[in-house]
């Protein structure tokens, strides 16, 4: 006997047209006309593939760790047969330009640079024009990670010179992570076309351009996803409708009532407004209390949880990214943080939070 029809899984296939169409949309978005690749698999997967794909024997990079995910891609360029140069932060804390000034400095043979944008494991923000304009002016190719602040933060990637960036809808632009996006610039075709470049793989960037931009951008090699490529297009839709200016207005205002929320509490932003990102803010807990003992107090609120690494249990993240850049989630972040405080016996004005949410959205 027949099933009745599923949404999820009688789905129309996606047109052979829409992945070009979905390419281009993305392009637009990130403001560049360098090519577009559509890779079925989370942005970790697009990642691999960019160190896979550039990093090679002879090559030096100065590559910028500010969370779990530059060591790993420190990881795959030494695979790859890189000479890398980690540049550590303090833990949880934005790189600071001295510290990339002084590495490149020291290696002046250095031919690529790669840095996280925004840091949704600590709430930072690295100072990305300072850093690529830095690279860009000793002739580096540069590649950034992101798949965080794309749609929360400004990125206008012809106009900062980035030859590789890598995104991801599941964050900013309020997506699903089954799929993600690299934007390679001729040059970043130069370094790619090598003859240790990985071939006959996902990890191959050189295949993508053969296989998909050779062939006229039709359908994708392998079986696409429709279900992923779909939910891609809606995101894009929501996105268009709301324009992307608004999009990152409305992180900024996440963001900054989240900020005033917490002082109302008494607490103290882990980083200053202008080292912090739009997506994630991290309160510094006071000493006596732990991140684990305030989750828990909170009843595990969906919108709060620890720091990652080291820092952990330094501080809580309210999550305000997507479509929880928006009054009603902050409000809730606030007021469940404000909550577990009081009663774990800190003294919280929830009422002044509250109020102070509120007030940064015009809804005294």
């Amino acid at each position: 006997m027949p099933t009745a029809p599923n949404a999820l899984l009688d789905l129309p296939p996606f047109p052979a047209t829409g992945y070009a169409d979905v390419a281009d949309r993305l392009a637009a978005l990130l403001g560049t006309k360098n090519d577009v690749l559509l890779v079925q698999g989370e942005a970790i997967v697009a990642l691999e593939a960019v160190a896979a794909s550039l990093g090679q024997p002879g090559l030096h990079a100065i590559n910028i760790v500010t969370s779990p995910y530059g060591l790993m891609f420190s990881s795959w360029l030494r695979r790859a047969g890189t000479t890398v140069i980690d540049v550590i932060a303090e833990p949880g804390l934005p790189i600071a330009v001295d510290a990339v000034k002084a590495a490149l400095d020291g290696n002046p043979q250095a031919g690529l640079l790669a840095l996280v944008h925004a840091e949704s494991a600590s709430g930072i923000l690295n100072p990305l024009e300072d850093i690529v304009a830095l690279a860009r002016g000793r002739g580096l190719l540069t590649v950034v990670d992101a798949v965080a602040s794309a749609g929360g933060h400004a990125l206008d990637v012809d106009a900062l010179g980035l030859d590789v960036v890598v995104t991801g809808p599941q964050k900013s632009l309020g997506g699903s992570p089954g799929l993600s996006t690299i934007a390679l610039s001729p040059a970043a075709w130069v370094l790619a076309d090598h003859p240790a470049t990985p071939a006959g793989s996902i990890l191959s960037l050189l295949d993508h351009r053969r296989l998909w931009l050779a062939t006229g951008r039709g359908v994708l090699p392998g079986m696409p996803s429709a279900l992923e490529f779909w939910a891609l297009a809606a995101a894009l839709d929501r996105v268009e409708a709301e324009t992307l200016p608004a999009l990152i207005a409305r992180h900024v205002r996440a963001a900054d009532a989240t900020r005033l929320g917490l002082a109302a509490l008494g607490l103290a932003p882990w980083v200053a407004p202008e080292h912090a990102s739009n997506l994630v803010t991290a309160a510094l807990l006071p000493d006596h209390l732990t991140a684990s003992q305030v989750l828990a107090a909170a009843g595990d609120a969906p919108g709060l949880s620890a720091g990652v690494g080291s820092i952990a249990e330094r501080l809580v993240r309210l999550n305000h990214t997507g479509p929880n850049a928006a009054f009603e989630q902050v409000l809730a972040n606030v007021v469940a943080l404000g909550g577990a405080l009081s009663a774990l016996g800190a003294e919280a004005d929830l009422g002044a939070a509250a109020r102070a949410v509120a007030a940064a959205y015009g809804r005294e």
